[in-house]
């Protein structure tokens, strides 16, 4: 499997395992397992715990898709300056639009179409993470074919706003499709 990635200049951090959250449907993915009573005897019902995330799952969503959405509007136009001038100040600084033009190029070239980011839902490969610089990170794939599209963004907050700071995308091809256990290749014998 060959896979393709455009990074923009600036650095994203370390990569985040954990490919089990992308079963789950979207607004499931960040349940924690029920807590197991600490003493079974005095405790009877054991309680679940929602893991405690840095934005809303419907923010992440609309991070992710805003981002990519744009990303995909500026690859069919080959203008840039909108996805530049609605990045942190710090990505603006380092990316001018002809930087991101050529950053790019190749997806643009390969006329890969981003707008399976309006119809799917993404599959986050990790939860929505906060680093030690108080960056959000967002991790995971449009499970599109024949080419899946991977994102891997980072925000930073701007005022009360989470902007654009870091965005990788890949188009590694999707994995084979697995066949549900009553289907058949037989053929329908004729009536």
């Amino acid at each position: 499997m060959r896979m393709r990635t455009l990074v923009l200049a600036v650095a994203l951090a370390a990569a985040c395992g954990g490919a089990a959250l992308a079963q789950a449907p979207f607004k499931e993915r960040w349940q924690t397992a029920p807590a197991p009573p600490q003493q079974p005897a005095k405790q009877p019902q054991a309680q679940t715990q929602t893991q405690k995330l840095p934005v809303p799952v419907e923010q992440a969503l609309y991070l992710i898709r805003s981002a990519l959405l744009t990303l995909n509007d500026a690859n069919r136009s080959g203008n840039y300056t909108v996805l530049r001038d609605l990045a942190a100040p710090d990505f603006q600084a380092k990316n001018s639009a002809a930087d991101l033009a050529h950053i790019f190029a190749n997806l643009r070239q390969r006329r890969i179409d981003l707008h399976a980011a309006a119809l799917l839902a993404p599959q986050l490969t990790a939860a929505p993470a906060l680093d030690d610089k108080g960056m959000l990170r967002l991790t995971g794939f449009f499970p599109t074919r024949p080419l899946q599209i991977r994102f891997d963004l980072l925000f930073q907050t701007v005022g009360s706003d989470w902007r654009l700071f870091g965005i990788s995308i890949a188009t590694p091809d999707a994995p084979p499709q697995a066949q549900t256990s009553g289907q058949t290749n037989a053929p329908v014998p004729p009536r």
